[in-house]
């Protein structure tokens, strides 16, 4: 029998495998943001609310997800008491720029960081990076977290983070990759676009969620 929590799981589970927020994820299908809160989940006395079918039309569409990969979404899922957990180290964007904070694959050493607790994505090497400044509105704003799995398949069209020999970090999303060269679309129309050749980028890594 399909049950209340098992949609509202099943979309929070594809919020999450398009690296957004349950919230991020009403606004790309140019919803309410607030339309699949937990809050809006059931009424001031504890009735159950269900999401209604156009908005889960408009979602899937959104996101290029068919109704059997919706489905798909839908199966049982553990108790949540009993999800493993993985903490995430929390690292500052600005301090992502600096030497020393990740080695040659683009995994973080060091200690001392904030850490996240997050479901176990099989990735142990993910950290989360916090926003700093206005480049990558509005999908990302100051102070968003975004979660990186260095692990992680990239594919074009996914949002990543970049790091270049000479440094620099960037958030964008890939729009082509080459034999030679990277090619990079701004999140934020107000700033370029960027391409880099193969040897100028140290690594990079997918962004698979994001809190918004």
């Amino acid at each position: 029998m399909l049950r209340h929590d098992d949609i509202w799981r099943a979309i929070d589970r594809l919020a999450l495998a398009k690296g957004l927020s349950v919230s991020g994820l009403a606004k790309l299908a140019g919803l309410d943001p607030t339309t699949f809160n937990r809050s809006k989940r059931a009424t001031d006395n504890g009735k159950l609310r269900w999401p209604s079918t156009e908005s889960i039309s408009k979602v899937l569409e959104a996101t290029g997800t068919s109704l059997a990969e919706f489905v798909a979404l839908v199966g049982a899922i553990p108790n949540p008491i009993r999800t493993p957990v993985q903490r995430i180290p929390v690292i500052g964007y600005a301090q992502a720029g600096d030497s020393g904070y990740f080695d040659d694959g683009g995994f973080p050493v060091g200690h001392g960081w904030d850490q996240l607790l997050f479901p176990d994505i099989g990735d142990p090497q993910a950290y989360a990076l916090e926003i700093s400044g206005d480049s990558m509105e509005p999908v990302y704003r100051d102070g968003d977290r975004i979660v990186v799995s260095p692990g992680a398949n990239i594919r074009r069209g996914d949002r990543v983070v970049v790091r270049s020999v000479a440094g620099e970090v960037l958030a964008k999303q890939l729009m082509r990759e080459t034999a030679t060269r990277i090619e990079l679309k701004s999140i934020n129309p107000a700033h370029p676009d960027r391409v880099f050749l193969k040897g100028d980028v140290a690594w990079m890594a997918r962004i698979i969620w994001a809190s918004q």
